[in-house]
Parts: structure tokens; C-alpha cells; sequence
């Protein structure tokens, strides 16, 4: 399995954060979603919530299971992506793009600091496959 976006990072709970400035948006990868199968509801915090590095900031139901979804960066929820709640299977068909979760106005940039690139997160799954 290989094709991560490289402008990426990604956590080992399959997280990925796109950064720009000191905004964060942040999703669940290919590979998440491939494990979940087909996605039926996707729970998300309130804008102006605060969340915190480690911490479950939202959950996914799929046919297969439910998950919550970890938060790689500590900060303030600056937007939700909307369109999820009527349709959540935008993360199946668009996990990098419309399928996208929340965006962070993070407190400390050095959050990202453990997170993996593309190549170590393509290593990272080889190895769970």
C-alpha cells in the first residue's frame, strides 16, 4: 500500500494533519478507512471546543465498526466540515480532500514533532499488513 500525500503527517493511530500556518486540518487516512469499510456517521466536536494532544476529538461508525479519531495537535476547533454529518461517506471516497474532519488553530507548533512523513507512515503500515 503506498500513495500517501507527501504534504502530509501521520500519527500511528491513522490520523493524518495537513498544516498551514498554525491551522491543522485533520482526517483519517486511506488505510483507516479501508479497515473501517463503508462509513455511516461521523461525530465531531463544536467549533471554539478546545482538544488536546492524545485526546478523541470525534467518532466514525462503519459497517464493521466504530472508532474514535485522535486529535495529533492540541488547540481550538476553528472549523468543522459540515457536509460529513449528511454525508459521511465523503471520507470513504475522499479521505485527503472532502473528507477531511476538523481544522485546529494549534497552541504549539512543536505537537507535530512525533509525527511521520508519507515514506515512514508507508513503512509504518507495510509492517501492519
Amino acid at each position: 500500500m503506498s500513495g500517501y500525500p507527501e504534504d502530509l503527517r501521520y500519527t500511528q493511530e491513522h490520523e493524518w494533519a495537513r498544516v498551514s500556518g498554525n491551522v491543522v486540518t485533520i482526517g483519517i487516512t486511506k488505510y483507516a478507512v479501508e479497515q473501517l469499510g463503508d462509513i455511516t456517521y461521523v461525530g465531531l466536536p463544536r467549533e471554539g471546543e478546545e482538544i488536546t494532544k492524545g485526546d478523541v476529538f470525534g467518532t466514525i461508525e462503519s459497517v464493521k465498526a466504530q472508532s474514535d479519531v485522535f486529535s495529533p495537535v492540541s488547540g481550538t476547533v476553528a472549523k468543522i466540515n459540515d457536509p460529513l454529518e449528511d454525508n459521511p461517506e465523503y471520507v470513504n471516497d475522499d479521505p485527503y480532500d472532502e473528507g477531511w474532519m476538523i481544522q485546529v488553530e494549534m497552541t504549539d507548533p512543536e505537537d507535530l514533532s512525533d509525527m511521520m512523513d508519507a515514506k515512514a507512515y508507508t513503512e509504518y503500515v507495510a509492517e501492519l499488513d
